[in-house]
């Protein structure tokens, strides 16, 4: 229960934020509602060891942020998926060799889920491995935005607000790297998942 005797989980953020501008104390329930999303998506863009700096990094931020946060948004996640995105661009060489690492060695077991669902919604052949490598060379708009839809789900206005995009980017963005990621996996040269099927 809050100080004031009401349910942090009965408010939506909008409403925690708001009082945790005179209240601080409030904001940790901020915290607890999406550290785990927030968390998830750094480690698939920079690493488990980075993840760790970068997630109590965007929470500080958005804590200092707080009395600027537009109040008509009552889901937070959008805005700390953008801060959480704007700290990555502060770490793009992590975030490359965490990919090129991954392409190497495959995606670790918590990974394949991730896998699973940007392979379903960028195309049938994606798979973790060759994926990893494909979102590497990626200009940086073009992987945000692609993480951001394909890994965590958002929809393209959720991903323009935690961008501070236009809708029609995001979707020019999501089409460009759609069509680069098939090319990728499509190049003669990279063995198919129905080629290891068929030596299967």
């Amino acid at each position: 229960m809050g100080t004031s005797g009401v349910d942090p989980g009965d408010l939506s953020d909008a409403e925690l934020i708001t009082r945790s501008v005179t209240g601080p104390d409030w904001f940790s329930a901020i915290f607890d509602r999406h550290a785990a999303h927030i968390h998830r998506y750094l480690v698939r863009r920079i690493g488990p060891g980075p993840a760790e700096d970068a997630l109590g990094e965007a929470f500080l931020v958005a804590f200092r942020k707080r009395a600027g946060y537009d109040t008509t948004r009552p889901d937070a996640r959008p805005w700390l998926y953008g801060i959480a995105t704007n700290l990555v661009a502060q770490r793009r060489r992590d975030e490359v060799r965490e990919l090129k690492l991954r392409e190497a060695l495959g995606p670790p077991p918590d990974q394949e889920g991730h896998a699973e669902r940007v392979a379903e919604q960028v195309t049938a052949e994606a798979m973790g491995k060759l994926l990893d490598g494909a979102l590497a060379d990626l200009p940086d708009g073009d992987r945000d935005t692609l993480t951001l839809f394909a890994g965590e789900g958002l929809s393209y206005e959720e991903i323009a607000a935690a961008l501070d995009i236009p809708v029609g980017t995001v979707r020019s963005r999501l089409n460009r790297a759609r069509r680069k990621v098939r090319e990728a996996l499509e190049r003669p040269d990279i063995t198919t998942s129905k080629e290891i099927a068929n030596h299967g």
